[in-house]
């Protein structure tokens, strides 16, 4: 591996770290409902890049599979959250 891109994915980690601790603690201390769904849904997507940084820190193609499926799920979630917000129920 290119010395440049060791040292880009380690950068890339270390933000992306540091992205779901501020999303963790939004989710976890937002004072609004909207506000806690709002960080459950940059906590996925920022764990989704995670694994993307993985896969291409590892070669392995299971790491995009994985994303990709965290990715479908986490839009499912956000939007069942969104109009359970909205309307008081999921289901009509």
């Amino acid at each position: 591996m290119n010395a440049l891109l060791a040292y880009s994915i380690t950068i890339a980690q270390i933000s992306l770290g540091v992205a779901m601790l501020c999303a963790t603690y939004r989710m976890l201390r937002g004072p609004r409902a909207q506000d806690r769904v709002l960080g459950l849904d940059t906590l996925y997507v920022n764990a989704t890049l995670m694994l993307l940084v993985f896969g291409i820190k590892s070669g392995s193609t299971l790491y995009f599979e994985i994303a990709l499926v965290i990715a479908l799920l986490g839009f499912v979630g956000t939007v069942a959250l969104a109009k359970f917000l909205l309307r008081g129920e999921v289901i009509e």
